[in-house]
């Protein structure tokens, strides 16, 4: 048994399929299929189940895929040490701002203490700007509410990192600013602004979804395409309101004012996502501080 065989098999477990770790790897098909083979026969089990459109692991599978994933982590750790390349090493970390309120510095914090000599890039990202350059190999992290089939990235690995709560954004002096708790059902002909499709794919049908069973559709007389602080500007400009994460009022002007909704509507929950195969060590490690702080922070919230 070889390396080799062991980052072959993490790659069709990571992909799901023979062909797309086959490009992947820049290996043909069959033999990435044959090589695979071989470390089954070598080892006595069967390690994947070949169905016609989708390969999955068996149970000895699982577990063999979690010890392989290890040791491939610790071989490319050694080998960065032997090339002196630790001191120059970099964590590329994509993240939404709204949704990693109140946990960032305290990760930063222990991080940097932790691995001085690691250089920390944050990329603040829109989900589509997150997702192309995840494809492109060019992140080691990424912190995003939960991706659906538009903005997942193949190959990535997800994890919940917490929950957050929608709140309704809206200028100081809006109507609905008097209010405590906002009804769901106020938002009937409210003028609202979102993030349009082009970078966030995900906004419309999420806010669409949440309130569709209060019998809301949502009037979005703008969609920006730049960002929160955009939309911001775009509030005050329209004296209209927006549904954001909780966490957004760290984020916004004081001109600005957040209302939770009441009955609550859905939480969203916030994933953390690495690379299946041949993960950043120092991402993973970044993900279990950012873990800490989110379970840190939890009753806080309540």
């Amino acid at each position: 048994m070889e390396l080799r065989h062991l980052r072959y098999f993490a790659a069709v477990a990571a992909h799901g399929s023979f062909n797309r770790a086959a490009q992947s790897l820049h290996l043909t098909q069959p033999a990435l299929s044959r090589q695979v083979k071989d470390l089954e026969d070598e080892l006595g089990v069967r390690l994947l189940d070949r169905g016609k459109n989708a390969v999955t692991l068996t149970d000895v599978g699982e577990a063999f895929y979690e010890e392989a994933r290890d040791l491939l982590a610790r071989a490319d750790k050694a080998v960065q040490r032997v090339r002196g390349e630790c001191r120059n090493e970099v964590l590329r970390v994509g993240y939404a701002p709204s949704v990693t309120a109140g946990l960032m510095p305290g990760a930063l914090e222990k991080f940097q203490a932790a691995t001085p000599g690691v250089r920390i890039e944050l990329a603040d990202l829109s989900s589509r700007e997150m997702s192309e350059l995840a494809n492109a190999g060019r992140l080691d992290l990424l912190i995003s509410p939960e991706p659906s089939s538009a903005t997942a990235v193949p190959g990535f690995q997800w994890a919940e990192l917490r929950r957050v709560s929608p709140v309704l954004v809206m200028p100081a002096t809006h109507p609905l600013a008097r209010l405590k708790k906002i009804a769901p059902a106020r938002l009937r002909d409210l003028p609202l602004i979102g993030l349009a499709r082009e970078n966030f794919p995900d906004y419309v049908r999420y806010v669409r979804a949440l309130l569709k069973p209060h019998g809301v559709v949502p009037r979005f007389i703008a969609l920006e395409n730049d960002g929160v602080s955009t939309l911001f500007a775009a509030l005050e400009a329209h004296h209209a309101a927006a549904i954001l994460a909780d966490g957004i009022a760290s984020m916004m002007p004081r001109t600005l004012v957040t209302r939770p909704f009441s009955p609550a509507l859905p939480d969203v929950s916030v994933k953390v996502g690495l690379p299946a195969v041949r993960p950043n060590p120092h991402a993973e490690h970044f993900a279990r501080l950012l873990q800490e702080e989110a379970a840190r922070a939890k009753p806080a919230r309540r």
